[in-house]
């Protein structure tokens, strides 16, 4: 359809000149008949047909069909994406900056040949801790020619660190034997604590849930025996707030949703990739279906018409296990909405809940300026609900207890400690009681020296604060966050200055680049540690740690700085030399 305006009496044929005077075609050539740039040729377009199938044309779903053409080839070879690109009737120049954005994803060059295989070694702080430099510098001298070896970000396993991962398998507790099995393909045997594409098998399955009850309560909203107001009037007042880190009211951002006119959507956080964060994984490898009755009474609640899960990308058995609940759940005739069950692709920026609808959309997970807030404009423009995997996973007890529920939560506990994992507790214990009485107390030959009471972002505190409640609103005062209350614990053997840098080097990793306070920002704090400090430069610290905070679009950046704040606060001196050094 033409625009208004867009006819030229002037120009014959209603053809627009160019700058030169003449309409397109005019000249020494015939005009375009292709898009600029590299065009597709057929045998690739016969390869993502073959991978895609002939109806792949959803711009939306651009991040899946990425991840099927890296399933099916190893990697995405640029014939393939300009193939893709012409499928979709995006520029190549939008499918190579989704595919380079995320760091699941490699971009190769047509004629690249791949190794064999690529083992990834976890680089998030509880691995370090546990020596996985050690286990990259070991087995580097060893390594097959046709074996790369990567260090990639926290692969969600810190309760078994160091963790290594090839493809679909993974392996905690990672040692050389275990490393020389993933370079070879070989059988590892239960004791390796290795995952395989075998479906996982719950301990809570579908049967067993629903003879202890599970989903009676969602029937009986089903049949009318509760209305909606009913739920969402339960569920505020057991005091249920967002488990991701944010802590907003789970009742509240309900209602919230609800006042919007529909049709409404419940887009599901399952891209928990935090260092030291893996509560998500330990509720659905255990009981997935608490969390499936949680989500379907979320939805009917607020007369959702579509869910969609995003789930990330490291944790394929537990996609495997949720298609397969799916599955039962609809044939049980327990779900009256369509179900969309996505795939991460290794962004941090994505647990943000804004650069997560970005994603579920196809595109960069670019954090958006609010307002519009997604429980206005949210997926697709609609009205959304987000909620993560564990908020929704205690719906369901939150009803049955009411303000009873608001004295428990739970902690994915890492670090120093005999007994990792996670640990459901009463709410506002202190670090100490936790790891004396939930975890078996600190590790043989290790002392409390420290401790980051809410993942990377929930700052660095001391030994003498490990007997304040760790709650929202109480750790504030002392630069800390309970975030997503992932406790991890250090000792006498870990250096704050090294504990700051790899955390420092994470957030630049994980940086969306969106916004200059954080981008720049990041990468100056690595700089800097790097480089050493005399002791006029705290000052230069505390101002960028302000500007980050104060002028960045979301709260990676708002919060990326709080180990240096922490450790300036708590441990003078303590990065005065550099950290690498």
């Amino acid at each position: 359809m033409m625009s208004a305006g867009s006819e030229n009496e002037e120009e014959p044929n209603n053809q627009a000149s160019n700058r030169l005077g003449r309409p397109p075609g005019a000249g020494r050539g015939k005009g375009r008949t292709t898009l600029r740039g590299r065009q597709s040729d057929a045998a690739s377009l016969a390869e993502i047909s073959d991978v895609l199938g002939v109806s792949a044309s959803d711009p939306g779903l651009l991040v899946e069909y990425l991840h099927l053409l890296q399933d099916a080839f190893g990697a995405l070879r640029t014939g393939h994406l300009t193939a893709l690109a012409d499928n979709l009737r995006l520029s190549l120049a939008e499918v190579y900056e989704v595919a380079t954005f995320y760091h699941r994803f490699e971009v190769v060059a047509d004629d690249m040949v791949l190794t064999a295989r690529t083992i990834h070694i976890c680089d998030g702080l509880p691995c370090q801790m546990a020596g996985a430099d050690d286990l990259a510098q070991a087995f580097a001298d060893t390594i097959p020619d046709d074996v790369r070896v990567v260090r990639s970000a926290c692969m969600g396993r810190c309760d078994c660190a160091p963790v290594a991962s090839c493809g679909t398998r993974y392996i905690g507790n990672a040692d050389g034997a275990a490393m020389q099995a993933l370079a070879t393909g070989a059988e590892m045997g239960a004791e390796t604590g290795a995952e395989t594409d075998a479906p996982w098998q719950p301990s809570v399955d579908f049967e067993q849930y629903q003879a202890n009850g599970g989903y009676d309560l969602l029937r009986q909203c089903y049949d009318g025996t509760h209305q909606p107001g009913d739920i969402m009037a339960r569920v505020e007042a057991s005091g249920l707030r967002g488990l991701g880190g944010a802590g907003f009211p789970t009742g509240r951002k309900w209602n919230l949703v609800a006042a919007e006119p529909g049709p409404r959507i419940l887009a599901v956080n399952g891209d928990e990739s935090e260092p030291g964060t893996f509560k998500d994984r330990h509720y659905l490898e255990s009981d997935p279906h608490r969390f499936l009755e949680g989500m379907l009474l979320a939805a009917w609640a607020v007369d959702a018409s579509e869910i969609y899960i995003y789930l990330r990308d490291e944790y394929p058995h537990l996609r495997h296990l949720l298609r397969t609940e799916l599955d039962r759940i609809v044939k049980a005739g327990l779900s009256k909405c369509e179900i969309h069950l996505r795939r991460g692709a290794g962004a941090y920026i994505c647990g943000e809940e804004s650069a997560m609808l970005e994603s579920l959309e196809g595109k960069r997970g670019l954090p958006r300026q609010r307002p519009p807030f997604p429980s206005q404009s949210g997926l697709f423009g609609r009205p959304t609900l987000i909620n993560n995997v564990e908020t929704l996973y205690w719906i369901r007890e939150a009803f049955d207890k009411g303000d009873e529920f608001a004295d428990m939560r739970s902690f994915s506990v890492s670090g120093r400690v005999r007994q990792p994992g996670v640990k459901f507790v009463p709410r506002a214990i202190s670090a100490r009681t936790l790891i004396e009485e939930y975890c078996g107390g600190m590790a043989d030959g290790h002392e409390l020296t420290a401790f980051l009471p809410g993942g990377a972002s929930g700052g660095i505190l001391p030994a003498s604060l490990a007997d304040e409640p760790m709650d929202f609103g109480t750790l504030e005062q002392h630069g800390g966050l309970i975030g997503s209350a992932a406790l991890i614990v250090l000792s006498q053997a870990d250096q704050i200055a090294g504990v700051v840098d790899n955390l420092m080097r994470f957030f630049a990793h994980e940086s969306c680049g969106q916004c200059t306070p954080c981008r720049v920002g990041t990468e100056k704090a690595v700089a800097m540690l790097a480089s050493g400090k005399s002791a006029d430069t705290d000052a230069a610290y505390e101002d960028l740690a302000q500007v980050m905070a104060d002028a960045s679009i979301c709260g990676l950046g708002q919060a990326a700085a709080n180990p240096i704040r922490c450790a300036l606060r708590h441990f003078p001196g303590a990065i005065t030399v550099g950290a690498r050094k």
